[in-house]
């Protein structure tokens, strides 16, 4: 399996990712910002890093790492999150681009300032 970015971003994504010569493909529902008690962090940091965390695990149940992420939407409660957002993307994802949409919508639950959903394939 191969993942090519096409026009990679300076912050960790693409304009799109071309996927070939894929086996599997894990499609991951969105996470939100709750840990395994349904505590949720106060602070849209503390939130962005608990929901990444919550990708990884579902990534590595499936056997499968942030390298292999084609495509990622993030849903955030508001714009003012837009570089906080960024910077933790980047420290999560690094020097992978997967395509990236950001859309700012209400969130199911008013506590969630964001919810992340993802593809990866392998």
């Amino acid at each position: 399996m191969q993942i090519t970015t096409l026009d990679p971003q300076p912050r960790s994504y693409g304009q799109g990712a071309l996927v070939t010569d894929v086996a599997r493909l894990v499609f991951i529902s969105g996470q939100v910002p709750e840990d395994n008690d349904g505590r949720v962090p106060d602070d849209f940091d503390g939130q962005c890093r608990l929901a990444w965390r919550n990708v990884l695990s579902v990534l590595e149940a499936a056997d499968v790492t942030v390298r292999n992420l084609a495509k990622v939407t993030v849903f955030r409660s508001d714009r003012r999150y837009r570089e906080a957002n960024a910077r933790i993307r980047h420290e999560v994802l690094g020097d992978h681009s997967p395509a990236m949409t950001v859309i700012i919508t209400g969130i199911y639950d008013e506590a969630w300032l964001l919810e992340i959903e993802a593809v990866a394939a392998a």
